[in-house]
C-alpha cells in the first residue's frame, strides 16, 4: 500500500537505534512522510532505569542516530516527558499524522506499556504497526506440537534452526520525506541521560568504545575477519578478546540480528568450501550464542514473572541469606577470592565483563553467599555497558538453578579451579588486582595458601592489603547443603498441607525481598496471525474472566500427563481452543476507555505468571479493572495453584509461576 506523501507517520524508535534493517523506519518511508521520535520517560522506567554506562551509550547512540536520520532528510525529534503516551498523541496532534510504527520489545515493563499505548492510540483512530526488529522468530512463532511454550534452551533452539522461515534483511531507505520542520524537541543534553558529575568518568569509555549503528557494522566485520575462527578457543579465556563484542550494539539495536546471522553464515560457507573444521565449530558456537539471546526474550514473554521470581516451583523455598554486608564485599571485589574479585573490579571500573567471569561471580554470589539472585541481577542490570533485563534474567536464572536446564541445585564452583581454568597465567587477576600483581602464578588463585615467604616477597598481607576468604569452601558447601535441606523441608511441608486441606501457606521467600504478589499462570496456543495484520505484535487471549472461578480449564487431558511446560507454579491452563490476537486487531474490534495517563507499572506490580496478557484479555475488561489487577487490588484469585512433581537429574522440580 503506498499512501503518497500525504501519510504522515511517527516512527517511534526505543531499542532498535539504527537506519539499516528497521522494519519500522522502512515502514514508513515507503508510505509517506516521516517524523522519527525518540521518547525518554525516566519515570517509566521504574527500578529499571538504565545504570550510568548505559546511559551515556544511549546517548552517544542518539547522537549518531540523529545525524544518519539528518542525512537523509528527516531529523530526530528527541523528548523527554512523564508520559509517553500524551507524548505521542501531542506529537500526532501538531503534524496530523495518520500512523504510529514501531518495532517490538519483549520485557514485561515495555509490552504493558506498548499495549496500553496501541490500544489508546487505535481508539483515537490512527493505524499502529509493531513490527519485528530485535529477533529471528518471534515468541509466539516457536511452540512445540502441542502449541506449549518451550521451557529448555536446546529443546527451543533445535525447533527454531528446523523451522523454515528465513529471516529477511531491509535496505536503508534512500531518502525519508520529513513530515514537519516545524517541531522542536529537547537537545541531546536537555534529555538529562548523564550529569556533570558523571561526564568525566564516562570520558574514559570512549577510548574503548565506539557506539552507534555504523560502528555496530564496523564491530560486526571485525569480528566475522579477525576473531570468528577461534572463537571456539578464546571464548574460554578471561584476559583479551575472546568474545565478540557486539552485545551493547545487539541491545540498542544499532545492529541487527538478521545482520548478524547472514554475516556469520556467508562466513561458515567460506570456510566449508576450505575445509576448515575448527572455524566451523566456533560458528555453531557463535551461533547458538544467538540463540541464547532469542530464548531470554522468549522465556520474558512467555513467563515475564522471571525478572523477580524463579521459573522452578521449589526455589520459593529457598533460604536466601540477606547479608547486606556480604553483598557488599561481592560488589566492592572483596571476597578474598581474585578472579571473583577481578571481574567484580572490572565490572565497576569498566561496565564490561567476560561472560565466563560473569558465570563465575554470579555463581560464587547465589551459591557460595547464597544472596538472592535478584539482588545480582539488579546490580548487573545497573552497572553492565550491555545491560539487558531480557538476558540478565536468563543468566542469573539459570546460574542460580531457577530453570529446567540451568545449573545443578547443590553445584558448587570453586573460584581457584575456575581461576586456572580461564586465566590460567594469572594476568587478568594481576590487571585488576594490583596486590596480587607480584604473586607467582602458583599460588595467584588461591593466595590464602601460599607460604608466608611468598607472600612476603610479593607484597601481600592477607587481612590488610587483601581480603581472607569472605567464606571457607567447606563451610560454604555445608551451608549450601544446609539450606537445599531446608528447601526440600519446606516444600514437602507445603504438600502436606495442601492435600490436607489445610489454609496455610508456606510462602515464596523471594516475596518477603521482592514483595510480588501470586497471579496465575495461563498457557497458550499458537495460532496463524490475522490477514489484516501479520506483522503485528501477538497478545494472548482468553476466553472469559469468568472461567476462573472454580472452573478447570484443561480440556480432554488428564492432569496428571500435562508436560512440564504446561503447569508453571500449577497455574491455570487455557484450553487448546484458546488463542492469539494482535492488540491491534483486537483493539480495532472492541473499543474500551483507557485512563487520560499512560501505564507506569512498578515492579512489585507486574503479573509473576505466564505472558504478562495471559492471565487477563486487556479488551476484555476496563482499563482500572487491569490497574487494579496490575497493582493486586482488586481480581483475587478463587483457585489455588496446582503443582506437578516431575523427577529431572536427581532432584524434584515443579515449575513456578
Amino acid at each position: 500500500m503506498n499512501m503518497g506523501t500525504h501519510c504522515k507517520t511517527i516512527v517511534w524508535f526505543r531499542r532498535d537505534l539504527r537506519i539499516e534493517d528497521n522494519p519500522a523506519l522502512a515502514q514508513a518511508a515507503r508510505v509517506g512522510c516521516v517524523l522519527p521520535v525518540y521518547i525518554w520517560c525516566p519515570k517509566e522506567e521504574g527500578q529499571f532505569y538504565p545504570g550510568r554506562v548505559s546511559r551515556w551509550w544511549l546517548k552517544q547512540s542518539l547522537v549518531h542516530l540523529d545525524q544518519s536520520l539528518r542525512s537523509l532528510g528527516a531529523p530526530l525529534l528527541l523528548i523527554k516527558t512523564e508520559d509517553t503516551l500524551s507524548a505521542l498523541l501531542r506529537c500526532i496532534s501538531a503534524i496530523g499524522a495518520t500512523q504510529v510504527v514501531y518495532n517490538h520489545l519483549y520485557d514485561p515493563v515495555s509490552l504493558v506499556r506498548d499495549h496500553c499505548v496501541k490500544q489508546k492510540l487505535v481508539e483515537q483512530g490512527i493505524i499502529v504497526q509493531s513490527l519485528n526488529g530485535d529477533l529471528l522468530y518471534e515468541p509466539w512463532e516457536v511452540y512445540d506440537d502441542e502449541g506449549l511454550a518451550f521451557t529448555t534452551f536446546d529443546e527451543y533452539w533445535n525447533k527454531c534452526i528446523s523451522m523454515s522461515v528465513e529471516p529477511v534483511c531491509l535496505l536503508p531507505p534512500r531518502r525519508l520525506v520529513p513530515a514537519s520542520e516545524k517541531m522542536v524537541g529537547c537537545t541531546i543534553e536537555e534529555l538529562g541521560l548523564e550529569n556533570e558529575y558523571e561526564k568525566s568518568s564516562n570520558a574514559l569509555l570512549s577510548r574503548a568504545w565506539s557506539p552507534g549503528w555504523c560502528h555496530a557494522d564496523k564491530a560486526l566485520s571485525e569480528f566475522i575477519s579477525q576473531r570468528l575462527e577461534d572463537y571456539s578457543m578464546n571464548r574460554l579465556k578471561a584476559e583479551g578478546l575472546g568474545t565478540a563484542l557486539l552485545s551493547p550494539y545487539l541491545h540498542f539495536g544499532e545492529l541487527s540480528i538478521r545482520k548478524v546471522l547472514h554475516s556469520v553464515r556467508m562466513k561458515q560457507l567460506s570456510w566449508a568450501r576450505e575445509g576448515n573444521s575448527d572455524a566451523e565449530e566456533s560458528v555453531n558456537l557463535f551461533l547458538r550464542s544467538i540463540g541464547f539471546r532469542e530464548y531470554s526474550r522468549y522465556l520474558c514473554f512467555n513467563f515475564p514473572f522471571t525478572h523477580e521470581k524463579s521459573l522452578l516451583g521449589n526455589l520459593k523455598f529457598f533460604p536466601w541469606r540477606t547479608d547486606h554486608s556480604n553483598f557488599k564485599a561481592w560488589r566492592q571485589g572483596r571476597t578474598g577470592y581474585p578472579l571473583v574479585d577481578a571481574g567484580m573490579r572490572e565490572l565497576w571500573a569498566t561496565g564490561w565483563l567476560h561472560n565466563r567471569i560473569r558465570v563465575v561471580v554470579s555463581s560464587f554470589c547465589v551459591k557460595f553467599l547464597q544472596l538472592p539472585w535478584t539482588w545480582g541481577m539488579k546490580y548487573f542490570w545497573d552497572t553492565l555497558l550491555d545491560a539487558d533485563l531480557e538476558c540478565d534474567i536468563l543468566g542469573w536464572q539459570y546460574i542460580s538453578g531457577s530453570l529446567p536446564d540451568g545449573h545443578e541445585l547443590d553445584r558448587l564452583d570453586h573460584p581457584e579451579d575456575q581461576g586456572y581454568k580461564f586465566d590460567p597465567e594469572g594476568e587478568y587477576v594481576r590487571q585488576w588486582l594490583p596486590e596480587l600483581a607480584r604473586m607467582p602464578t602458583e599460588w595467584i588463585h588461591h593466595p590464602w595458601d601460599a607460604p608466608v615467604s611468598v607472600l612476603k616477597a610479593a607484597g601481600v598481607e592477607l587481612g590488610l592489603n587483601y581480603p581472607n576468604p569472605i567464606v571457607e569452601i567447606d563451610s560454604a558447601k555445608e551451608c549450601l547443603a544446609q539450606s537445599l535441606s531446608k528447601m526440600w523441608e519446606l516444600e514437602a511441608a507445603s504438600r502436606t498441607a495442601k492435600a490436607n486441606g489445610s489454609d496455610e501457606n508456606v510462602g515464596d521467600n523471594l516475596n518477603s525481598i521482592n514483595e510480588i504478589p501470586n497471579v496465575p499462570r495461563v498457557v497458550i496456543k499458537k495460532k496463524e496471525a490475522p490477514e489484516s495484520s501479520s506483522w503485528d505484535q501477538r497478545v494472548p487471549t482468553v476466553q472469559s474472566m469468568h472461567k476462573r472461578n472454580g472452573v478447570n480449564n484443561l480440556v480432554g487431558e488428564d492432569v496428571n500427563r500435562v508436560n512440564l511446560r504446561n503447569q508453571i507454579n500449577g497455574g491455570e491452563v487455557l484450553s487448546r481452543n484458546d488463542e492469539m490476537s494482535s492488540t491491534a486487531d483486537s483493539s480495532s474490534i472492541r473499543k474500551r476507555s483507557l485512563n487520560e495517563s499512560c501505564f507506569n507499572v512498578p515492579s512489585s506490580s507486574l503479573p509473576q505468571s505466564g505472558s504478562w496478557l495471559k492471565g487477563i484479555d486487556i479488551d476484555e475488561v476496563s482499563t482500572s479493572k487491569v490497574l487494579d489487577y496490575l497493582t493486586h487490588k482488586s481480581l483475587s484469585l478463587t483457585q489455588r495453584y496446582k503443582h506437578i512433581r516431575v523427577n529431572s537429574h536427581k532432584r524434584h522440580i515443579d515449575v513456578d509461576g
